[in-house]
This record gives C-alpha cells, sequence and structure tokens, in this order.
C-alpha cells in the first residue's frame, strides 16, 4: 500500500533549567519551557522511532512518504544548547525568529543565528512582532509583519528566509493567504494536521505543540503518526470555545502574554 504524504511536526519553545533567562518572560510561556533533562527524554524517546528528524526543506513535498520535523518557536537563547542537542544526534532542527527581539537580554543575537545556520539547522521566521492573535490583524498587517521580518533574517543570514511559523498558533484563511502572498514557501501552524496543504505556493504544515508536561511516552507516538487524530479533536474544541467566547479569549491572551517587568513580579 502507497502510503500518501504525511508529515509529523512536533513545535518546542525554550529548553532551560531557569526560564527567566531564555525566551518570553511572561506566564504564558511557562508551560512550554521544557527542562534540561526532560527534553533529553523526549529526544531519547524520539530515537526509538523509525523515522529520523529531517528539515522541511530536505523533502520532496509532491511525493508520498512519513516524515518527522522538529521545530522551535521564539528565539530564545536556549535554542544554542537546543542546537548541539540535535547535532549531536546527527539531526537538524527548524528554529523560527521574532525578529524584532534579536540581541534582547533573553533572545538570540544575529552572530547566534549564523551559528545555528552553519550547523545545518533552518532559520525561518516567527513574524517581526510576535502579534498574540495573529488572525486578528488586518491583511496589511499581516504582511507587514511577513515581509519585515523575513527581510531581517535575509540580511542576517545572506540567504532569503522563506520558512515562518504562524506567532500565538491562530489561523484563518487570511494568514494563510498573507503567507503566500509575502513569498513564504512553508508555513507551519499550531494544527496537529499530518498532511500539508498548498495555497498558491505555499505549503502549510500542522504541528503539535508539545507542553513541558507532555509525557515522552506521548512524544514518541505522535513521531509515530499515532494520536493524531485524538490531538486534533481536542484542537477543533479549544478552537470553538475561543471562537464562542472572543472577549473572554482576548482577556486571556492580554493576561497571560503581559510581561514581567520585575523579578518581584516572578512566580
Amino acid at each position: 500500500m502507497t502510503i500518501r504524504l504525511q508529515i509529523a511536526s512536533l513545535g518546542y519553545h525554550d529548553v532551560t533549567d531557569d526560564p527567566f533567562v531564555s525566551g518570553f518572560q511572561r506566564a504564558g510561556a511557562l508551560p512550554f519551557k521544557h527542562t534540561v533533562a526532560g527534553f533529553a527524554r523526549d529526544l531519547d524517546a524520539l530515537a526509538g522511532v523509525p523515522t529520523a528528524p529531517r528539515l522541511v526543506t530536505d523533502i520532496d513535498l509532491s511525493a508520498p512518504g512519513r516524515h518527522l520535523l522538529l521545530t522551535f518557536d521564539d528565539g530564545g537563547k536556549s535554542a544554542l544548547h537546543i542546537g548541539d542537542a540535535l547535532c549531536a544526534r546527527s539531526w537538524r532542527g527548524h528554529f523560527f525568529i521574532v525578529s524584532n527581539l534579536l540581541g534582547a537580554r533573553t533572545f538570540l543575537a544575529s552572530t547566534d543565528l549564523r551559528y545555528l545556520r552553519s550547523c545545518g539547522h533552518l532559520i525561518g521566521s516567527h513574524s517581526h512582532t510576535h502579534p498574540d492573535i495573529f488572525n486578528a490583524l488586518s491583511p496589511r498587517r499581516m504582511l507587514e509583519e511577513w515581509h519585515t521580518s523575513t527581510d531581517a533574517l535575509s540580511q542576517v543570514l545572506g540567504e532569503r528566509c522563506a520558512t515562518a511559523a504562524v506567532p500565538g498558533g491562530d489561523i484563518s484563511p487570511q494568514v494563510l493567504e498573507s503567507a503566500a502572498a509575502a513569498g513564504l514557501r512553508a508555513l507551519f501552524t499550531s494544527e496537529p494536521w499530518l498532511v500539508p496543504r498548498r495555497i498558491h505556493g505555499c505549503w502549510i504544515l500542522g504541528r503539535y505543540i508539545v507542553k513541558a508536561a507532555t509525557p515522552s511516552t506521548r512524544i514518541a507516538a505522535l513521531a509515530a503518526f499515532r494520536s493524531w487524530r485524538s490531538a486534533l479533536l481536542v484542537r477543533r474544541a479549544k478552537g470553538a470555545a475561543r471562537a464562542a467566547l472572543p472577549s473572554l479569549y482576548r482577556a486571556y491572551v492580554a493576561r497571560t502574554t503581559r510581561e514581567w517587568d520585575a523579578v518581584a513580579e516572578r512566580p
């Protein structure tokens, strides 16, 4: 039996034993900050599945097959450790960068991006300013976010940046269209789809976003192309709740994405 194209993409954020030295400093980011030991357990679990992680740019997306991808959002400083941990296993990952945070205290600098790229990892856009409800932007603002970010990253890397991940994870037809209109060739969402779809030359790929509390056994199952249907049902239920209660959702996002101004505010 011929297997159609399926891509199991796992989305991570920070990997650090001190959550206050890497990435976003806000309550909503904490559930996505993995410890070094926890991430190592996930990598050990992934090593037990038949498909080794690779880059989307190395895949023929027009051909059938099964592929595993690892992605890392935001561009926190812990990306350097992550990149080295992947290289130790001869794996490569996708690092999606919020371009206006380059050089900020808890984020990567331009030299760090060039180092990760020299190791064989792919650098992509996570927008310029990380709007937390991206699908609430106007189409013009969406385009500005993509263009500003990809232009900045292309200048840093000396090569075209044509891969991105949607910040915040909220998508709509307009979000997907904006990526294609901006010239992106691949856009990662936070929807747990296995089968990519194409919009005007841009491949749209799903992801399962991994939390620190996600068991390594579940990671292994997802990497073996199991449990995706149940993950999609959960994601759709959350999406329906957001659509039914938009004002509550906006208030929740505003509360959980407020940056901490001082150490005293941290939990």
